[in-house]
């Protein structure tokens, strides 16, 4: 298990390659198992999480390999097992997406209760509840998902009480193969979900109401293998901006897509950062003092929950009060502990974090315990004066490419060690 190890106070100058994103990823790889052929993605970042999934995968019969950095294939011709266990799902809350496509394509699927990082409860109640109005039959026993249909899922017309991400991209893989339409109402409209909808489509899915709240899937019989380019991360290109807000300088962030980032690039505006955007990087500066700014998470295309402890960070260093309040996952403010232990004037009341800016922050041994949280640390070593020390690292790696290479070639002092 490695720490980081940072001396802050240095301002960031340079250019950083966005990697591609790992919630685009996992979808994407799980999508390859509802049909049989070699499947090839590119722009895949090397992560744990992606380890982790094509692992699950092997488990289930398919093949993974990498010819060359960042691409992928996936023969999933002989995918035969259906069962997801508890050893492998545990790490990762994204494995419940090999869900719909098992119980699609083999008619059954048994996967263990999802896991990952303990933001909150993240319940798959809109899964269970939209495979059964599909027609699939499931049994909650021994913290596993048993599901089974006789023939092929049937369509219907489902609708989230809230969206959610994942239960969108479920429920899309499964309606795929579905008999008749399928209508998803309510439904999450993130950028990592157009991206699914666009490999499905090469797969031979017929879908229409990209990027609005409603979806239709008229079922098809088959799909075939496709080939398909994993979209940039978003949120490690606001965890960079956040980042060169937070100790000044001027970074060129490329290969990313400014118009996934709407309501973090104004709130970046609003707080005294120069953003200037073409069409695939931004320019991102700080010269100047912060602003404090409010701040509430809402689905896209809101401010983003998986950038709500960056600018945590951002704020304990601004000028000002500035209110957070997070609306998607009731325990994601567990890094409040640590970035105080740095000399963060936070307040806590429920879902709402009360920010008083500081002239600066001070370096000091931290934990990271998710992570957005690892990130957020992170931003704050980098921006307080002396040495800070993060442990359990391995949230990072979960993430976030080689996060600490990148910031080192931009000026920033900070080294990888064993703990």
């Amino acid at each position: 298990m490695d720490k980081i190890i940072i001396e802050g106070g240095r301002p960031l100058h340079g250019t950083i390659a966005v990697s591609g994103a790992k919630n685009a990823a996992l979808p994407l790889i799980a999508a390859t198992l509802l049909c049989p052929g070699e499947h090839i993605l590119h722009n895949v970042p090397e992560l744990r999480d992606i380890r982790t999934i094509c692992t699950l995968l092997e488990t289930l019969g398919a093949s993974c390999s990498i010819p060359k950095p960042h691409t992928l294939i996936i023969n999933s011709d002989n995918v035969n097992n259906y069962e997801a266990s508890y050893e492998l799902v545990k790490t990762m809350r994204a494995s419940v997406l090999v869900l719909g496509p098992l119980l699609a394509r083999l008619g059954r699927a048994r996967v263990s209760l999802p896991g990952g990082c303990a933001i909150g409860a993240r319940p798959i109640n809109f899964h269970m509840t939209g495979l059964q109005k599909l027609g699939a039959v499931l049994e909650l026993e021994g913290g596993y998902v048993d599901a089974f249909v006789k023939d092929r899922l049937t369509g219907a017309q489902l609708s989230f009480d809230i969206p959610s991400v994942t239960g969108t991209e479920n429920m899309l893989m499964a309606a795929c193969l579905a008999k008749g339409e399928t209508i998803i109402r309510n439904c999450a409209k993130e950028p990592e979900i157009g991206n699914l909808i666009d490999m499905l489509i090469g797969m031979g899915a017929k879908i229409s109401g990209r990027g609005t709240d409603t979806l239709v899937i008229q079922g098809v019989k088959d799909l075939h293998p496709a080939e398909t380019t994993i979209i940039s991360d978003r949120i490690e290109t606001g965890t960079y901006i956040a980042a060169v807000g937070a100790t000044g300088g001027e970074l060129t962030l490329v290969d990313c897509n400014p118009n996934h980032l709407p309501a973090f690039l104004d709130k970046m505006r609003n707080v005294g950062i120069s953003i200037e955007v073409k069409e695939n990087s931004i320019i991102a500066a700080r010269s100047g003092p912060l602003r404090s700014v409010d701040v509430k998470t809402n689905p896209y295309p809101g401010f983003a929950t998986d950038l709500q402890a960056q600018i945590m960070a951002l704020m304990a260093v601004s000028q000002g009060l500035s209110v957070i309040d997070e609306t998607i996952f009731e325990n994601r403010f567990m890094h409040v502990a640590e970035l105080q232990r740095m000399g963060a004037d936070i307040r806590v009341e429920g879902g709402r974090a009360i920010v008083a800016g500081k002239d600066r922050l001070t370096g000091a041994q931290v934990m990271a315990t998710d992570l957005r949280a690892s990130a957020s640390l992170v931003i704050a070593g980098l921006a307080a004066e002396g040495e800070t020390t993060i442990s359990r690292v391995y949230h990072l790696d979960r993430g976030y490419e080689n996060l600490d290479v990148k910031l080192r070639r931009v000026g920033a002092s900070i080294r990888r060690e064993p703990e």
